[in-house]
């Protein structure tokens, strides 16, 4: 019992929680109660600091930052950064951090200085009251389709997902039902656009708040909206672009336009899919992680709430208010699974998912761990195929 306790202080702290926060996670995750005082003793004992015996930062931390710069990195601000830094586990100050990124990218700093963005003011009402769903299409022609789901309260984000395809009914109610089955229950309110691609989220979330007993159940649980009304998803997709999603869109653009080895047909969009869609997913894990255990700021321009989106989640009461998550009977669960597709093995097509596993194997390639592995091997691979097929 100890030692998972101890283990899950680590994990808090590398995430970047106070040690307020700390003891609320403990409790809330895991059961487990402590004095503050407790705490400390545990975190001294293991040399967890925050203000002391800082990473060598000429030898590790700015190898790491260089390392980022040349790739999804260069679009993080030194606030990000320095939340990426604690949570890989260099400890080091927020000073430290703003100054090596002006000197080694006074360019990306000079463009973020710049940018400005005002929104409507959204507040929801607690965790788990509305659910906002929505495809974000910006690598779609590149064949990487990616969904996601954000809660409105907190920010929360439920599921990010990189597959083939967007567009599955069946797919989208995937995610949407592991999620379900994840967090123990359903929202209150489902808000998505008008897609095809949500009638079966919809269908679910009607069914499974058939009974309930608020003015928000059975056909009132699911909301219709333009996407671009849809501001909380929305809102997040600016964040998804500006720190994660704004490399692969530059990146596959060189391939297209450039390089000129991207010509938009299904055999390019596959090969970018067998290539590309694990290092994708990857990286959307890790920005989703960064977001997750960030803290937002007050703003006048955003009247709350604030602090991590995971706290928030998770402990409502130290925000005023509380879960509106719905209980799901495990029945009514496996009923909605049995009519879900979830995502399989095949990043791409199985056709051509098993010949580049051939020529992989018959020229001792191996997956790309870097997209500039990933490149060289699509182009081994593009080349490989097209004469297999004669195409010039």
């Amino acid at each position: 019992m100890d030692d998972y306790r101890m283990a899950r202080i680590r994990l808090f702290f590398r995430l970047g929680l106070t040690n307020d926060e700390i003891l609320i996670a403990l409790s809330e995750l895991d059961n487990i109660e402590l004095s503050k005082r407790h705490l400390k003793r545990l975190m001294n004992s293991e040399g967890l600091f925050r203000r002391k015996h800082h990473s060598n930062y000429l030898a590790d931390v700015a190898l790491y930052v260089i390392s980022e710069l040349e790739r999804f990195g260069q679009l993080h601000g030194y606030r990000w950064f320095h939340h990426k830094l604690r949570n890989n586990g260099y400890n080091i100050d927020r000073e430290t951090v703003r100054r090596l990124l002006l000197l080694f990218d006074p360019d990306g700093v000079e463009l973020r200085r710049r940018r400005r963005l005002r929104r409507r003011n959204y507040n929801g009402i607690g965790p788990n009251f509305v659910w906002h769903i929505d495809s974000y299409d910006k690598l779609k022609h590149f064949g990487i389709c990616i969904n996601g789901c954000i809660d409105g309260f907190s920010r929360y984000i439920l599921w990010l997902e990189a597959y083939k395809s967007s567009s599955d009914p069946r797919l989208i109610a995937g995610y949407y039902m592991n999620t379900v089955d994840r967090t123990g229950g359903c929202p209150t309110v489902v808000r998505a656009d008008l897609g095809t691609e949500n009638s079966s989220v919809r269908d679910m979330q009607i069914f499974l708040r058939r009974n309930g007993r608020d003015r928000h159940a059975a056909e009132r649980s699911f909301l219709y909206g333009r996407s671009t009304s849809n501001q909380r998803i929305e809102f997040w997709w600016s964040i998804l672009r500006k720190q994660c999603a704004d490399f692969w869109i530059n990146l596959f653009g060189v391939l297209r336009d450039i390089e000129a080895i991207f010509d938009g047909g299904d055999l390019d969009k596959a090969l970018i899919q067998f290539c590309f869609m694990s290092i994708i997913q990857e990286e959307l894990d890790n920005t989703v992680l960064q977001w997750s255990t960030h803290r937002i700021s007050p703003s006048r321009l955003h009247p709350g709430p604030f602090g991590r989106p995971v706290m928030m989640y998770i402990s409502p009461r130290s925000y005023g208010t509380r879960d509106y998550l719905h209980n799901v009977e495990r029945d009514e669960l496996e009923v909605c699974l049995e009519e879900c597709r979830f995502k399989d093995g095949f990043p791409c097509c199985q056709e051509v998912f098993d010949v580049c596993c051939v020529i992989m194997n018959e020229q001792n390639l191996l997956p790309p761990s870097s997209p500039s592995e990933a490149v060289e091997l699509y182009q081994i691979l593009r080349q490989a195929l097209r004469n297999m097929l004669r195409i010039r």
